[in-house]
């Protein structure tokens, strides 16, 4: 037999070389572990696994909001509003709604493909949207529509990343889409460490030595991301802070990559969320002056519709012939999917005052959003009582961060077998409760320091007991390895 052709070394480096600690060897493990719950329930000292691991709201529980549903319903099923019964069953305004979409939609098929940048109905909503947000124009032949904002990652990376002398500077703790994205497309990860010390603070004068210290190295840096609110850190960016970051990436020359798919989730009275597109606009910078790509997502805010992979780019401040590279990278993909899209345009489009879902909307958003204030409260107030655990507040996002310091015992047990010590505490911590987190290591941490990411999307009646089972395990962990 002619030996396989596909081996690790035969396959590509990039691929290797990307990480995506997301879903990676914890998740894989809890996967086993629910396998195993299903074969034999009472096979571990649990009955269920826990994802901690990812902002999936729904996957714990979170209701989507009715009338988005309604009208993806109507427009997938459209024999649907030519039905009587349909009155009683789906409000006015989502028979209206979806039947204003279809009308853009040639043929009134959502199952066919559309424009490549996504359907011009649709975005057109959107850019109304992002005018009503900001206080400044939008046009709609800025945006482009895509599977979530994930793709749209990708492909500015696509666009930026020649070589490997080219670097993007990322925030050091950082989502690893973007560490990710940048080895598969083969070019460097340039860091900027956002300060725990000040809540994540991110300072400008650590930018410019981090620029600097990659210029002498040889690297062309293209871009600066900056994840507003954060993410794994949820800090929310001063307005102020904004400012000098726009200034900066004029003066440098990069293309600002503005993640801002957490723009809903903001959880404390003295932030507030801005674009940086508003920021620069308020500024007086215009086309000509700074180069920016603004992402959204249907998967986070309240809205929490990850599996519907919706989301948009806005890029401005391109020239036509770079646009023309970016649409025709757009093309290769044909076309996002078409319940995205209209999803998309429903959330920067909700109901307003005097719609008839109006209240029940406005409901529904703030029992969502209110929850997600006290979860982060009680979990960050728990894990600031665990022995050797600080955790800063969530500004905004989904997440918190916590540090631990780890007993000396526990670091050199994990080295035993091979591990970095904050894996080895989260594997452990999965073992004894079912409770998924994201060791820190996958997001960047500042040498020696150790962390652990874990959403705070439990359904709020379910908090009291993982912290339970959280304190629990801390405690005898902290024990066994004291000493």
């Amino acid at each position: 037999m002619a030996p396989n052709p596909i081996t690790v070394d035969t396959i590509n480096p990039k691929v290797l070389e990307c990480e995506y600690a997301v879903r990676g060897e914890i998740v894989i493990l809890a996967q086993k572990l629910q396998e195993e719950l299903k074969i034999n329930p009472k096979s571990h000292p649990f009955d269920e696994i826990l994802y901690c691991n990812i902002g999936n709201p729904q996957s714990l529980g979170q209701k989507p909001i009715t009338f988005f549903r309604e009208v993806l319903a109507l427009c997938s099923y459209t024999v649907l509003l030519d039905k009587a019964e349909t009155q009683g069953l789906f409000s006015p305004d989502s028979i209206k709604r979806a039947s204003g979409i279809l009308a853009q939609i040639p043929g009134r098929a959502t199952g066919a493909y559309s424009h490549s940048q996504g359907i011009k109905g649709l975005r057109d909503t959107i850019a109304a949207g992002i005018e009503a947000r900001d206080g400044f124009s939008a046009d709609p032949n800025d945006i482009f529509l895509t599977d979530g904002a994930s793709p749209a990652v990708h492909m500015m990376m696509q666009l930026l990343i020649r070589s490997k002398e080219d670097g993007i500077l990322c925030p050091i703790p950082q989502y690893p889409l973007y560490s990710a994205s940048i080895a598969l497309h083969g070019g460097t990860l340039v860091p900027y460490y956002l300060d725990e010390a000040t809540g994540w603070g991110l300072e400008v004068s650590e930018l410019k030595t981090q620029l600097e210290t990659a210029k002498s190295k040889g690297i062309s840096v293209r871009a600066l991301v900056v994840i507003n609110p954060g993410n794994p850190t949820g800090q929310v960016l001063a307005e102020d802070n904004q400012k000098q970051i726009v200034d900066f990436c004029k003066n440098e020359g990069l293309v600002l990559l503005a993640d801002e798919v957490y723009q809903e989730n903001i959880y404390v009275p003295d932030k507030k969320f801005h674009s940086f597109k508003k920021v620069a606009r308020a500024m007086g910078y215009g086309e000509k002056d700074i180069t920016l790509v603004s992402f959204q997502s249907v998967s986070k805010g309240y809205h929490g519709e990850c599996g519907k992979r919706g989301g948009y780019m806005e890029i401005t401040g391109f020239a036509p012939e770079i646009r023309e590279q970016i649409y025709k990278l757009a093309s290769v993909n044909l076309c996002s999917n078409i319940s995205g899209q209209i999803l998309a345009s429903l959330v920067m489009s909700p109901p307003k005052s005097g719609d008839e879902s109006y209240e029940s909307y406005s409901a529904e958003k703030d029992a969502i959003l209110s929850s997600l204030v006290r979860r982060a409260q009680q979990l960050e107030k728990a894990l600031n009582g665990l022995e050797g655990v600080s955790c800063n507040r969530a500004e905004g996002a989904m997440y918190l961060f916590p540090r631990v310091q780890l007993p000396n015992k526990a670091i050199e047990a994990a080295k035993a077998v091979n591990t970095s010590p904050d894996t080895f505490y989260a594997r452990r911590l999965l073992n004894a409760t079912g409770i998924v987190v994201v060791p820190g290591s996958g997001f960047g941490q500042v040498p020696g320091t150790w962390h652990f990411r874990c959403t705070i999307l439990p359904q709020e009646d379910r908090i009291p007991a993982i912290i339970s089972r959280l304190t629990d395990f801390h405690k005898g962990f902290m024990d066994e390895f004291r000493g």
